[in-house]
């Protein structure tokens, strides 16, 4: 019968060894491996008593960013939206209403803003797509739940207090601190 290819290789019918037989080398060194990590360093820590330190980059728990006035930055532009991979946040834009200028930044708002935790997979694109730097992305842990129901996030959760601002610029790189730097571009701030 002729190949059809030249990748075939022909098995070889070696036997096996009395050794290789009676599985003992095998068995015995199988256990050595097991026995020499008894002896090393456990990374297991105890999580409530003992925390583990973070990168500077960790992406956790989101956070919609107040300005030095107290007003949101968000202007509901969906950018965040779209970006998003797994379609994990919804927004519903709103018109600011005269006297509420101290609340608002710009005339356009998010009267509703949520994102859905279980959707999210913390890649960091809503935070990349954002021209206003309104949301970001903390070193918090979002925290366990055993129903659905509050890991969507609203702005109850989202916006920050005041009185608790997170600093963002850990996350930020050198290039993007020389940008803001930069008068010609400070119509973001």
């Amino acid at each position: 019968m002729e190949k059809l290819t030249n990748r075939s290789v022909v098995a070889s019918d070696k036997k096996m060894t009395f050794m290789e037989r009676i599985y003992v080398p095998a068995i015995l060194k199988g256990m050595s491996i097991t026995i020499t990590h008894f002896f090393k360093k456990k990374t297991t820590i105890n999580y409530p008593e003992e925390k583990r330190e973070f990168s500077k980059v960790y992406r956790g728990q989101h956070v919609l960013k107040r300005d030095d006035e107290g007003r949101e930055r968000c202007t509901a532009c969906g950018l965040c939206a779209v970006a998003c991979p797994a379609e994990a946040i919804t927004m519903v834009a709103a018109e600011r209403k005269p006297g509420e200028e101290h609340l608002y930044r710009e005339e356009k708002y998010a009267a509703i803003y949520e994102i859905n935790m279980l959707r999210c997979i913390f890649c960091g694109d809503c935070e990349d797509a954002c021209p206003k730097e309104a949301i970001f992305l903390t070193d918090r842990i979002v925290a366990s739940e055993y129903k659905r129901k509050p890991f969507v996030y609203g702005k109850d959760i989202l916006v920050e207090p005041m009185d608790l601002r997170v600093d963002i610029s850990a996350r930020q790189t050198s290039a993007v601190h020389d940008f803001k730097k930069n008068k010609a571009f400070a119509h973001n701030r």
